[in-house]
């Protein structure tokens, strides 16, 4: 069933940022900014699990993550994909369909009872795994299931994010060092873009969410939030 049609990587982006806003998935509210789970205060926010529920948008960026992944990382490069605990779960096996390979899961701890299994499905020992999120703002929840899949015997060189914030220093380097190729499709620079041209906000909204943008940390802790990224 792959199905790869090689779009532009920034023609992949657009039209994600451009999906994402269609279906409400985006939210901006620099005047009472969430503050997220990590104690960062974000003026912006993005809900990727509501992809689900458009067929025809999820059936489009399954796409767009098989082309992205096929080109960057190879045809030949994984025997598994792997979905973390519980947004990333029904992405990867949407993509391992894609793909046409196993796929597996990772709790985010152990089940506690039974086989106590972090892992569910069947892991090979050297088996090459592809995880997949829905999103990662800075590789922390990423790498915690790496982790797990490389203590179990996987071996993980490649990640795959619909969405990545692309925004924070520290991911860049928490990638490069512990081994990870990340691949991803849109980040918040196209869904600022789209929003300026489509004016789905004020000016002043606007011109706020690029301030966070280019300064994160500083914009958080000037309002009270995290003053350094934990995650």
């Amino acid at each position: 069933m792959t199905r790869a049609s090689f779009a532009d990587p920034a023609v992949m982006g657009e039209l994600m940022a451009r999906m994402l806003w269609e279906i409400e998935a985006v939210h901006f509210a620099p005047d009472e900014p969430y503050k997220l789970s990590s104690g960062l205060v974000s003026p912006v926010y993005i809900d990727c699990r509501k992809l689900l529920s458009y067929p025809r948008v999820r059936s489009t960026l399954m796409d767009f993550a098989a082309a992205t992944v096929l080109k960057q990382a190879g045809f030949e490069r994984f025997d598994c994909v792997a979905g973390g605990e519980t947004a990333g779960i029904p992405f990867a096996a949407l993509l391992a369909d894609r793909l046409e390979l196993p796929m597996i899961y990772v709790r985010k701890k152990p089940k506690g009872y039974g086989r106590n299994a972090q892992i569910e499905g069947t892991l090979p020992k050297g088996a090459r795994v592809l995880m997949v999120e829905d999103l990662t703002t800075a590789g922390g929840s990423m790498f915690h299931f790496i982790n797990a899949v490389r203590e179990a015997g996987g071996v993980v060189e490649h990640g795959l994010a619909l969405f990545y914030y692309d925004i924070f220093e520290q991911a860049e380097k928490r990638f490069t060092e512990g081994g990870v190729d990340l691949h991803y499709i849109a980040t918040w620079k196209e869904v600022l873009a789209v929003a300026r041209e489509e004016q789905r906000s004020d000016p002043k909204t606007l011109d706020s969410v690029a301030e966070f943008l280019d300064r994160p940390m500083e914009w958080s802790r000037a309002r009270g939030g995290l003053e350094e990224l934990l995650v």
